[in-house]
């Protein structure tokens, strides 16, 4: 089946995982949402970057194609544990990260936590401080396996939706409906408020500037899922970080604007 790479154990998880290229180890860690897997996100910028690094794409714990566990808890703590992990066992000290989304957020949780094991960020899409939870997490909170609810929720994601294949719905679908795998997801995503607004949290401004890491935050203007102010937040808040807004783009940064996304990416883990 599509999206499934190699195997490995990690945090008691066994671990599905995608790997290419030489060089310095460059994880690309993707996002949430109902289907979501590091083919899913990655797939097509993986060989962009392996002439030069050693580029992981692993699924997360409780999301792609990796091991499920009903009686796990999932949270940051375990996510963070799973990815130190999925480093040791490669036998990776350590790695630059490039995270979407939920993935951005777990990048960051490594930096705060575990400093020894990042050299770079690049954090795209990725949540942080507190805001009013946007139609895209509902979706993704609320979405029942189906094609047609898939591509519905899809429709949130990229500013174009031409973007939005029968292939793709197709592929994100049959993720989706893994058992186990809406379980998981609804234990990251807060469960949407019957009256009123619903908060998401993402880390604060506090636990941002204990980064050391050099770190590039990218967004989509037009992003509907995670709000451009939470790049801007992260910009402000980390010591060594640069910004850059993406006009005409949504959620998906590195599929909507591929080709200047990457060279803004190379640039920056090349300095």
């Amino acid at each position: 089946m599509e999206g499934i790479g190699k195997t490995l154990l990690a945090a008691g998880h066994q671990t599905n995982y995608h790997e290419a290229g030489q060089g310095d180890a460059l994880f690309l860690l993707h996002g949430s949402g109902p289907g979501v897997s590091g083919w899913t996100n990655w797939a097509k910028s993986m060989p962009v970057f392996a002439d030069r690094w050693r580029v992981i794409v692993p699924d997360i714990a409780g999301f792609g194609f990796t091991e499920f566990k009903d009686d796990a808890r999932y949270d940051i703590k375990l996510w963070i544990s799973h990815l130190v992990g999925i480093m040791d066992a490669l036998d990776i000290p350590k790695a630059s990260f490039v995270g979407n989304s939920f993935g951005g957020a777990l990048a960051i949780g490594l930096a705060v936590f575990a400093p020894e094991r990042v050299n770079r960020l690049v954090l795209l899409g990725t949540p942080a401080g507190e805001f009013v939870q946007t139609a895209g997490l509902r979706g993704a909170w609320e979405y029942e396996p189906s094609l047609e609810n898939m591509e519905r929720l899809m429709q949130l994601f990229p500013y174009d939706k031409a973007l939005i294949t029968p292939e793709l719905v197709k592929s994100r679908f049959e993720a989706s409906a893994r058992p186990g795998a809406q379980d998981a997801l609804r234990k990251l995503i807060p469960q949407p408020a019957a009256e009123g607004d619903t908060l998401v949290k993402g880390f604060p401004a506090a636990a941002l500037a204990k980064i050391s890491a050099p770190t590039l935050v990218v967004h989509g203007r037009e992003d509907r899922v995670v709000p451009p102010e939470c790049g801007l937040l992260i910009a402000n808040a980390v010591p060594d970080a640069d910004l850059h807004l993406f006009g005409r783009c949504g959620h998906w940064v590195q599929s909507e604007q591929p080709r200047r996304f990457a060279a803004l990416v190379r640039d920056f883990l090349s300095e």
